[in-house]
């Protein structure tokens, strides 16, 4: 127990340092482990983990689903999305706004990246709503806000992650995620409205689109529903595995962006070298995490606290809301994939000893996942981290920062609603999963 809290101070101090999670994970986890075993059990361990992790047949889907974001981005997917939202919400009074959010929304299912959707969006609809002089508040919350359901709404790098690291069905958490996703983008169009009604002219409304161009704005959609259907539909269908839905998808992306005209050869190999460079990352920062996984295990840490709640004998979701306060006060201080990576060997094995109410057994982590996706969410437009705000920061330099985290606070507190809904009824995160075979 001493070795672990030794391991998880150091660890938070290098992070402070500003040194690399993925080494400062890894680091940590092989001396800790050397430490309680021996200086060649850790060297094997090391290198025996970052082998695996790099021929895992399972996390193929990474760097295939990554690729696929890289095509429909190059194939300008986002501003079809917004024109279709744009049709049909722009002319009320936060409209624009609101199409913002439908299409990041929209685009998170076939992206997989929060700050892939956060900074693709900005692009496209900043220059809408300063055309109809939104407020940069607004206009930045509903981008920054917007773009996190993109680790939430299928198919997400995150949740494929989290189902490598607790062995849990990465098809089922793929559809965990469309309920609450859907429930996202319903709770931050509400905080638009609320935004513009304290402030009306936040959000002035924009032109009247008639229903013929509405229809028509529609129409233009069918490459990304076409894609998201086919790929949530094969995993919800058993048509085929998550693996193989990631290789579908990203041959419909590159399909996409061929038919479009948008490549290249130029391009092709940009898309292919950002596509290694975000999964090495992704891979370092996952290898680091196991290391560091092995070392706390080692260290019986996972057991100490089961044993420890069972001594308190208290009710599973007030352990829930102890760990969610911890996964809140984290995202201050957390980039949010390493927050993930570093807690999640902790908690699951406690969730997994917990009966919650109303959760069958087999479906606790898939509802566990969910619950920590949303709650990562969260600490993307947290202060003063917020990755998604920092992402915007450097696209629009002449926004403040503290502009933008006044924008999103209203999004914020309608997320923690979700999250609280989302605890205290666990069916709108595994209703779907339970119809699976």
């Amino acid at each position: 127990m001493i070795e672990s809290l030794i391991g998880f101070s150091a660890l938070l101090v290098m992070v402070l340092l500003r040194v690399p999670i993925a080494f400062a994970m890894g680091l940590i986890g092989f001396v800790g482990f050397g430490y309680l075993v021996s200086w060649s059990a850790a060297g094997s361990m090391v290198a025996g983990t970052a082998y695996e992790t790099g021929v895992s047949y399972t996390l193929s889907v990474v760097p295939l689903f990554v690729l696929m974001g890289n095509f429909v981005t190059r194939a300008g997917l986002s501003d079809e999305l917004y024109t279709a939202s744009n049709a049909f919400l722009g002319h009320r009074r936060g409209g624009l706004a609101m199409a913002t959010v439908v299409a990041c929304g929209g685009f998170s299912a076939v992206c997989g990246s929060s700050v892939a959707t956060a900074a693709t969006m900005a692009r496209v609809t900043i220059p809408s709503m300063r055309r109809f002089n939104y407020s940069d508040s607004l206009a930045t919350g509903a981008i920054a806000s917007g773009g996190t359901l993109g680790i939430l709404i299928p198919p997400s790098v995150v949740l494929v992650l989290f189902g490598v690291m607790t062995e849990t069905d990465i098809g089922k958490l793929f559809v965990a995620g469309l309920l609450p996703g859907l429930l996202g983008i319903l709770l931050y169009l509400v905080a638009v409205k609320l935004t513009v009604w304290i402030n009306p002219e936040a959000g002035p409304p924009g032109e009247r689109v008639p229903w013929s161009g509405r229809i028509q704005a529609l129409k233009s959609t069918w490459a990304v529903l076409g894609l998201f259907v086919l790929i949530i539909g094969g995993i919800y269908g058993g048509v085929f595995t998550p693996t193989e839905a990631a290789g579908v998808g990203a041959t419909g992306g590159f399909l996409i962006a061929l038919l479009r005209r948008k490549l290249t050869v130029k391009i092709v190999l940009d898309i292919f070298a950002e596509t290694v460079q975000t999964t090495a990352m992704l891979f370092f920062v996952l290898i680091g995490a196991i290391i560091f996984s092995n070392f706390i295990n080692y260290a019986d840490l996972p057991t100490i606290l089961i044993d420890w709640i069972r001594d308190l004998n208290v009710a599973p979701l007030t352990v829930m809301a102890v760990i969610l306060l911890i996964y809140i006060f984290l995202g201050c201080i957390l980039e949010s994939l390493s927050m993930i990576l570093l807690t999640v060997p902790v908690f699951y094995p406690l969730i997994l000893e917990l009966n919650f109410a109303g959760v069958p057994p087999e479906l606790v982590m898939i509802w566990f996942g969910i619950i920590v996706v949303v709650v990562t969410e969260i600490s993307l437009i947290t202060p003063p981290i917020g990755i998604n705000v920092f992402v915007l920061k450097a696209m629009l330099p002449d926004v403040e920062t503290r502009t933008i985290f006044k924008g999103v606070t209203p999004f914020w507190i309608l997320d923690i609603i979700r999250l609280a809904l989302l605890v205290l009824i666990p069916g709108i995160a595994i209703y779907l999963p339970s119809l699976m075979k």
